[in-house]
């Protein structure tokens, strides 16, 4: 059973409910979409979504749109009590559990189709993905109908992606980005990071000494072709795979032609630790 500690919703009348009343009220809604296991970089979501908003929504779901045959959809670690019970301490107002079955009825047959932002980095690995993210979250936007959506800064191609969707079918919603949330020795936090060993979990904390060290030679002035082939050569040494280490225009992501980095930047990087993806990013 679910705790009873915050409201919860399972169905859409269930939700759509309980937000007319807010509005009926005159209240602003905040809305933080998850996939469950959450940690303190998701409850930061939320209380960023707090500062904001009169009543905040965070959905848990975990969408199979995004996942290709072979990766861990079946896997994901999934501990909706738990993260009831944290939702709760946070005074986050309502948690929505939609069911598989609702959110991809027999007969689902839309998909979104993003380009831009979305291509190349994640999609050259995982071409499939964007189009789930941006499908469900299309879903879950109309859906709540919230004023303003919080998305964290570590997934950033997908926060770029999502602030794109928004501009483009003229939502109308605040997209608001939160800070990545480290652990002390600076790994991202991510839900993922469970899956790692013990003696991975010590290598994955070097991920952000190269990027942030890469970021920083970049501010200084260094030639960008130079640095990044050392930064990848770093990385190929640290990690069993490197899937890109790329700097990109911070806001269309598209690709720094210069020899220096003349514009607001970010440093992209995802790797793998045996089966594990560790994504990371810093502003340049």
């Amino acid at each position: 059973m679910l705790t009873q500690q915050i409201p919860h919703a399972t169905t859409l009348s269930a939700l759509r409910t309980r937000i007319k009343s807010w509005r009926q009220d005159g209240l602003s809604v905040g809305f933080v979409p998850t996939m469950g296991a959450l940690h303190d970089g998701h409850l930061s979501l939320v209380r960023l979504a707090k500062a904001h908003c009169d009543k905040v929504v965070a959905s848990v779901f975990v969408n199979p749109a995004q996942f290709a045959e072979g990766e861990d959809f079946d896997s994901y670690p999934r501990s909706v009590i738990d993260d009831s019970a944290k939702l709760a301490l946070e005074k986050c107002d309502l948690v929505y559990l939609p069911e598989r079955e609702a959110m991809y009825p027999d007969g689902f047959a839309t998909e979104l189709v993003v380009k831009g932002a979305a291509q190349g980095l994640e999609s050259d690995n995982r071409p499939h993905f964007f189009h789930g993210v941006a499908t469900v979250v299309c879903k879950l936007f109309n859906q709540v109908r919230p004023d303003v959506a919080v998305f964290g800064e570590k997934d950033y191609q997908q926060l770029q992606v999502i602030r794109q969707m928004v501009r483009d079918l003229d939502f109308g919603i605040d997209i608001i980005p939160a800070e990545i949330v480290r652990e002390r020795d600076g790994l991202a936090m991510s839900s993922r990071n469970a899956y790692l060993s013990e003696a991975d979990r010590v290598r994955a904390a070097e991920l952000n000494k190269i990027i942030f060290a890469l970021a920083s030679e970049l501010k200084a002035g260094a030639v960008l072709a130079e640095a990044l082939e050392a930064a990848r050569a770093s990385a190929e040494n640290a990690f069993d795979a490197v899937d890109y280490l790329e700097v990109r225009n911070a806001q269309t992501l598209a690709r720094i032609d210069s020899e220096t980095v003349n514009e607001p930047a970010r440093v992209l990087a995802t790797v793998r630790l045996g089966e594990t993806r560790l994504l990371d990013n810093c502003a340049v």
